[in-house]
């Protein structure tokens, strides 16, 4: 793993707000006494989303008083997992998959289309409404290549697809999440190849059977 650390530059301050103070409290309020620690990420996670899609040091202080841990503790979670962002990101972090199926898939030239749209990985536009960077297996395999902008999944790309979502994201248009070209959930490019008759969907109510077929009692059948 690639060291880790904080930006050069950061804000003099940082406090919850008043509605994450509840919520972080809540988060807290899980644990039983001694074991407020655990819920570090969480609040960690809180207070990026606050921040604008980055942790700064002074909301690392905060969460570490907020749970009565050392700095130093909290530090070492912030710096080690790759989920908080220990530098300014734009309002569409964009995060490419880079590992094999997705490179086998055409990763290299969604990459291209990156560094030409918005720049070097971490660098943020001027307008601040783009940033990205190269991650590891983001778990879409199925449908690569793929992206993750902030929360949202975006997966069949193209270079010339990845570039329409770019611009529609810069310049604030609506954007169609998951499979860029109508594939359904997991299923084969193209379609169904099996299991398409639409019989086998068409189930019928049993029938009740035919009086006919009813057991009947003799005349001579003594009740038990």
């Amino acid at each position: 793993m690639s060291v880790r650390r904080l930006a050069a530059e950061q804000p003099a301050s940082f406090a919850f707000s008043p509605e994450n103070e509840a919520w972080a409290d809540r988060q807290i309020a899980k644990y039983p006494e001694g074991r407020q620690a655990s819920a570090v990420i969480p609040l960690l996670w809180k207070a990026q989303e606050q921040f604008g899609g980055w942790l700064p040091e002074p909301a690392i202080r905060v969460v570490a008083d907020k749970l009565g841990m050392a700095y130093i503790r909290v530090l070492e979670i912030a710096t080690f997992y790759t989920m908080f962002n220990l530098e300014p990101v734009g309002r569409h972090f964009v995060q490419l998959c880079g590992t094999t199926p997705c490179a086998l898939r055409g990763a290299d030239k969604l990459k291209e289309v990156c560094h030409r749209k918005i720049g070097p990985e971490r660098h943020v536009t001027e307008d601040g409404a783009l940033s990205w960077l190269e991650v590891e297996c983001l778990g879409a395999c199925a449908n690569a290549p793929m992206v993750q902008v902030n929360y949202d999944y975006f997966e069949d790309l193209t270079p010339e697809s990845l570039e329409k979502l770019l611009d529609d994201l810069q310049a604030g248009r609506p954007v169609k999440t998951g499979s860029q070209t109508g594939r359904q959930a997991s299923a084969p490019e193209g379609g169904r190849t099996s299991l398409t008759d639409p019989s086998l969907y068409n189930r019928k109510p049993a029938e009740p059977a035919a009086a006919a077929d009813a057991p009947k009692t003799g005349a001579g059948d003594a009740e038990v």
